[in-house]
């Protein structure tokens, strides 16, 4: 199917690169450089981080050369930062989730690596079925057009505590139904044999958190990137060289999540301009236009898509950190 999607040159040989690049690095990560539970580095994380960077923008770059140009290329560019911008709250959500559970930061690693295979198989699903949907039903796009700008008005004005409340969440007490369960995390195993008998520990129903927060997330993301572009290899390839990265930045970010205040009003900048623009493309939208300012097919390019996506989150990033979260005051506790 994907080599269906992709209209330009070397559809085979852009796909071939994804797929040996993502299994490649999952085999090697896994394998070779994480064959036992360790803390990662912060200098580790930066590395890993950078790396992930350079190889997303490479295939970018693969893509505007030997695909299908220009507008191709940074309708990829477009999707994987808005997805890595998406992904901060995706980090503060899995911090606290790892937190509550009380997991040691040598089992992170882990149970990451986990979050993210099984986060690449649900998107996968849930680009797919976006995209069937759309293709039945065009009219689609336009209720994902809506909720973008709701979803970005409401994190604009939202409560930024956050709080998670694992016990009421149905899959987990599903799990813990269904599931003999252990109370010891035995060595960071998801699960053990005792006395002939399969048990499942904490770290099991941690992984299982992560992917239904993962889904949540995708909420916001995969209409978001139908918003960029319908072309659903680009969709899923920028979604997921973004979320490769995802485990790196949360090694790099999870202490100062802090100081990037700022960050979620200019993600929700970027919810409301690409939710307009999806708007926009709706034939009664564009009569209203016409008939308020006589203009004629109003479109907005991904240049200037892209453009509007990075200066939002660069001066979210910039004003955070110039303008720091002042400390909130703590009151002193009365003596008895």
């Amino acid at each position: 199917m994907f080599l269906a999607i992709l209209s330009g040159r070397n559809e085979g040989l852009l796909f071939g690169v994804f797929a040996i690049i993502i299994v490649a690095f999952l085999i090697v990560d896994l394998g070779v450089f994480n064959k036992k539970n360790h803390k990662i580095s912060q200098r580790s994380a930066l590395l890993q981080s950078l790396f992930w960077v350079a190889v997303s923008i490479g295939y970018g770059l693969l893509i505007y050369f030997i695909g299908d140009g220009p507008d191709v290329s940074f309708e990829f560019f477009s999707a994987y930062v808005t997805e890595k911008a998406l992904s901060v709250d995706n980090i503060f959500v899995i911090l606290l989730i790892l937190r509550y559970f009380n997991v040691k930061e040598e089992y992170y690693h882990n149970i990451l690596f986990w979050g993210i295979l099984g986060a690449i198989v649900l998107r996968a699903i849930f680009i797919f079925v976006g995209a069937m949907l759309i293709a039945q039903f065009t009219w689609i796009l336009y209720i994902f057009g809506v909720f973008l700008i709701y979803s970005g008005v409401k994190l604009f004005g939202g409560d930024e505590d956050m709080e998670i409340e694992p016990e009421k969440d149905p899959l987990i007490r599903m799990a813990k139904r269904i599931l003999p369960m252990s109370t010891n995390d035995h060595g960071g195993k998801f699960s053990f044999k005792e006395n002939g008998k399969r048990l499942f520990t904490p770290l099991f129903l941690v992984i299982i958190l992560i992917e239904s927060t993962d889904l949540i997330f995708a909420v916001d993301s995969i209409p978001a990137a139908f918003a960029i572009t319908r072309n659903e290899f680009v969709i899923y390839t920028s979604n997921i060289f973004a979320i490769m990265g995802l485990r790196a930045m949360f090694f790099l970010l999870a202490n100062v999540l802090d100081k990037f205040w700022l960050l979620a009003k200019g993600l929700s900048i970027v919810l409301i301009f690409i939710g307009i623009k999806m708007l926009m493309e709706w034939s009664l939208v564009q009569e209203g236009l016409h008939w308020l300012f006589g203009t004629e097919n109003v479109h907005i390019s991904i240049f200037v898509s892209f453009g509007v996506i990075i200066g939002a989150l660069t001066l979210a990033i910039f004003f955070s950190l110039i303008f720091p979260r002042k400390p909130e005051l703590v009151e002193p506790e009365k003596s008895e």
